[in-house]
């Protein structure tokens, strides 16, 4: 009976020693992995203070070394390191002279600093969109439209309301003749049902003499009252849905995708059916598409609504004159004239399509003989065109008077003039030329 009670408590004294021995084993493997984890997040934590270091060196490429190594035990740092982290990181991919995906990379960066409250992020991500902005419009004006294209677009990813900064994308990229790319953009401008009116606070910069966009009315009054900037106006800003289905059109015209070209100004005009620039646009398609009488159609139905509107008389005016149905085109000139007198494009046009009729005139007069009949008839026609030149006059002294320098307007008043025998008004003009 001892003996068998005696053998039970050696068991249980072995038992004790193995998990005793087990228990210590463990607590030392976890002393160990918090040892290790409390060295690689000192080791993060020096990674970081060292991107610092390079960034305030001005050393990106040694900053974003340590960056790198850091980020892959992130989460062992606290907010505030984390924070730090993203911190320098924006800064480490927004210095030196970053790509557009450097630049993105850098934006995603600052932001998740902002969101953890970081308010130096929040200056650097808003320095980081006017660089973008700048480096696009610089690369506009060298002409490299794709690079603007995409700085344009990160800035658009990088604030999805700034909807404006996707349509400049899109232009770029029909500058840079990517079509495709360009469409898909546009397609989302649709998507997104962007509008883009709206007003623009100007003035004119006292020392370059250029009207500027000041961004607001509080900013225009502000810059006024500095002395800086004199004449404010604010200026209606239009609609752009009608040239984003133009420009769409336009892409799918050129591809010879007509039916996706009539399905685009077809979902446009289906959210916006009021919009006068949607169906100018439309009649533009069907013009390019070789459908000219429904264009004219289309442009009629606009000029019924808004009779304010020259430009669109015009343009009637001129598919008119294509057909050479010369009074209907007079007709629509007189009316963009009457609609502004001051709309000196028709009145050119009006005077071009008056004096198309001298030309069956001079046939006429060349073809006749030397008969008696033929000189009666000559001294007609010959009447006939000069009181056309008489006609024509009053509209080309107005022309004149609105635009001074046009030089055709001149030399062509001046040969009514001379073929007139009124030398002495002829050579006034002459000596404008």
């Amino acid at each position: 009976m001892m003996t068998q009670r005696m053998a039970q408590l050696l068991q249980m004294i072995v038992r004790n020693k193995n998990l005793k021995t087990k228990t210590m084993k463990t607590n030392i493997l976890t002393a160990a992995a918090v040892s290790f984890l409390t060295m690689t997040t000192f080791a993060q934590k020096d990674q970081v203070k060292n991107a610092e270091d390079a960034l305030d060196d001005g050393n990106y490429a040694e900053a974003k070394a340590q960056l790198k190594v850091a980020e892959a035990n992130l989460s062992g740092l606290n907010d505030k390191w984390q924070e730090n982290f993203y911190l320098y990181k924006g800064k480490a991919y927004s210095g030196g002279n970053p790509t557009a995906e450097d630049m993105k990379m850098a934006a995603e960066a600052f932001q998740k600093a902002v969101d953890m409250g970081s308010d130096e992020a929040t200056e650097g991500l808003t320095a980081l969109k006017n660089n973008l902005i700048q480096s696009a419009i610089s690369d506009q004006n060298k002409e490299d439209f794709e690079a603007a294209a995409d700085k344009l677009y990160t800035s658009y990813d990088l604030s999805k309301q700034d909807t404006i900064y996707l349509y400049y994308a899109a232009n770029n990229l029909v500058q840079a003749q990517k079509y495709d790319k360009a469409a898909n953009y546009l397609e989302m401008l649709n998507e997104l049902d962007y509008d883009g009116s709206g007003e623009a606070f100007t003035a004119v910069n006292v020392e370059t003499g250029e009207r500027e966009n000041l961004g607001s009315k509080q900013q225009m009054d502000l810059m006024i009252k500095t002395n800086q900037y004199k004449e404010p106006e604010v200026e209606k800003i239009p609609s752009k849905k009608g040239e984003i289905a133009a420009l769409i059109a336009r892409i799918y015209i050129n591809q010879e995708k007509y039916d996706k070209a009539i399905a685009a100004m077809d979902k446009a005009k289906a959210t916006n059916p009021d919009d006068m620039g949607l169906l100018q646009a439309e009649a533009n398609m069907y013009y390019q598409m070789g459908e000219k009488d429904k264009a004219r159609e289309i442009l009629e139905e606009v000029a019924a609504n808004d009779p304010s509107d020259p430009a669109t008389f015009n343009n009637i005016g001129l598919m008119y004159a294509e057909i050479e149905d010369t009074e209907k085109a007079i007709e629509f000139y007189k009316k963009a004239l009457d609609a502004d007198s001051e709309f000196n494009e028709a009145r050119i046009n009006l005077i071009a399509a008056k004096l198309s009729k001298e030309r069956s005139i001079i046939d006429e007069m060349n073809g006749l003989g030397m008969s008696k009949k033929d000189n009666a008839r000559y001294d007609e026609l010959d009447a006939e065109r000069k009181e056309l030149y008489k006609e024509v006059l009053p509209f080309l002294e107005k022309a004149m008077e609105v635009d001074p320098e046009n030089t055709d307007i001149v030399k062509t008043a001046m040969n009514l003039y001379t073929n007139l025998g009124n030398q002495e008004k002829a050579d006034e003009l002459k000596a404008k030329l």
